[in-house]
């Protein structure tokens, strides 16, 4: 009997992955945003409430450990209930968080001012999380820009919450609130809308689908295939194949490149606000400068992606070091005073940004072939735990080398950090070389 194959061992319904990148697009949106807030204010409401430069760093180590916490636990809920129930979660309790570093800011209460970061530290873990849901459904050879789409929506959040710092601190002065706990009222509401999206609209959840697809794919297919991935030319590269074939080196290679990514990122960006307001230039600056780079951070996501399925993560990979190398070097030869200063800083924020994001969406796509489907979502949440404790440990150690050594010390040793990846994806090159699949022969007889 001939006829179509059965949908579920296709590629999936376009209509289903539309609707799940739609929404995952709008709670992106909302939840950069949230993200934003901490990252542009945190350090300065830390220096305020502990009146140490030393220890600025500690809100970014608490919330990045507490996106680590949070990736685990959303990773191991997404694994036995889908993506739809730990990302809500995961945005209700960001909106938690942020609530409670407004009371904190209030009271001037310190020990809940900490609590209460790591609590809002869930919504970093979630919003980076939901890239894997955006390439759930995608197939093989398109996933890197099903990633970059939902990366780059939170573009719109996250570079918007910066520059409303002025206008939440006085709605907060208004309040009766400290200016500097103002864009937390407005992650506070961010991540509670972000949460409502998605337990409301992100049906059908994308993992379990992808589950119910893999389960009716042929017998000895891993899992659903594109129809032409064996004749786009993408598949046969050896990139991504490669990846696959090297199986838990594939994860670890990934896995390394995204953490490097944010050790190195989350160290520098954390005492640029700092840097920039001990010389003179006010918070709008800082702002400013910190939009510029959380744009630069998920911006360029489309094009990564793309890519990420043209020529394979590995090279990609490589590129980012380079990046993220270029931008130490610049943050710490700009000059700190002076008109010229704060733009050569935003050029080199920029640079970090467009670094970190080539590591994320190159590391996303290694992982994703590497991991076994029927623990992808646990071992997503895994690497990300390693991301936010890599996080926490450069925003802490960020302030002390700082206050040890400057800001240009800081900025070059991340940079050289960065370069760590290339042995690592060079390793990595060489056994997906050794394990590639030989292309099979056309028949003699057809």
């Amino acid at each position: 009997m001939t006829g179509r194959p059965a949908p579920a061992t296709g590629s999936a319904p376009p209509d289903a992955q539309r609707r799940v990148l739609t929404v995952l697009v709008a709670s992106q949106t909302l939840g950069g945003a949230g993200m934003a807030a901490g990252i542009t204010v945190g350090a300065l409401l830390a220096q305020d409430l502990l009146g140490s430069t030393g220890l600025a760093g500690l809100p970014v180590a608490l919330f990045t450990g507490g996106a680590a916490l949070g990736a685990f636990l959303i990773g191991r809920i997404s694994q036995k209930r889908g993506r739809r129930p730990g990302l809500a979660l995961g945005h209700g309790t960001a909106a938690l968080g942020s609530a409670g570093v407004v009371l904190a800011a209030t009271v001037r209460n310190v020990p809940l001012l900490l609590f209460a970061l790591f609590v809002y530290g869930a919504g970093t873990a979630t919003s980076l999380l939901a890239r894997y849901a955006g390439a759930d459904l995608a197939p093989p050879e398109k996933r890197g820009r099903a990633t970059g789409t939902v990366l780059m929506a939170t573009t719109l959040g996250a570079v918007a919450g910066p520059s409303l710092v002025g206008p939440t601190g006085d709605l907060a002065h208004a309040l009766g609130i400290p200016g500097l706990a103002g864009p937390f009222l407005l992650a506070a509401v961010a991540y509670g809308a972000a949460s409502v999206v998605i337990g409301g609209w992100l049906r059908p959840d994308p993992l379990l689908l992808a589950r119910e697809r893999q389960r009716a794919a042929p017998e000895g297919q891993s899992e659903p295939q594109a129809p032409s991935a064996g004749t786009t030319g993408v598949r046969d590269r050896g990139a991504v194949p490669g990846i696959r074939a090297a199986g838990g080196a594939g994860v670890v290679t990934g896995a390394a490149v995204m953490v490097t990514g944010q050790l190195v990122m989350i160290a520098i960006m954390t005492m640029t606000p700092v840097h920039l307001t001990a010389h003179g230039h006010g918070t709008g600056t800082a702002g400013l400068v910190i939009g510029l780079h959380v744009g630069a951070m998920f911006l360029p996501s489309p094009l990564t992606g793309w890519l990420v399925d043209r020529v394979g993560p590995l090279p990609v990979a490589v590129a980012s070091g380079g990046v993220l190398l270029g931008a130490g070097l610049l943050a710490a030869l700009a000059p700190p005073t002076g008109t010229a200063g704060p733009y050569l800083v935003g050029a080199a924020l920029v640079l970090l940004g467009v670094g970190w994001n080539l590591g994320l969406v190159s590391g996303t796509a290694m992982v994703t072939e590497a991991a076994a489907p029927e623990r992808r979502a646990s071992v997503q949440g895994l690497v990300d735990v390693g991301m936010s404790v890599a996080g926490a440990t450069g925003g802490m150690v960020s302030g002390l080398v700082v206050a040890g050594g400057g800001y240009p010390l800081l900025a070059v040793c991340g940079g050289a950090l960065a370069l760590a990846v290339v042995p690592l994806v060079a390793r990595q090159a060489r056994g997906a070389g050794a394990t590639r699949p030989r292309r099979a022969q056309p028949s003699a007889t057809g």
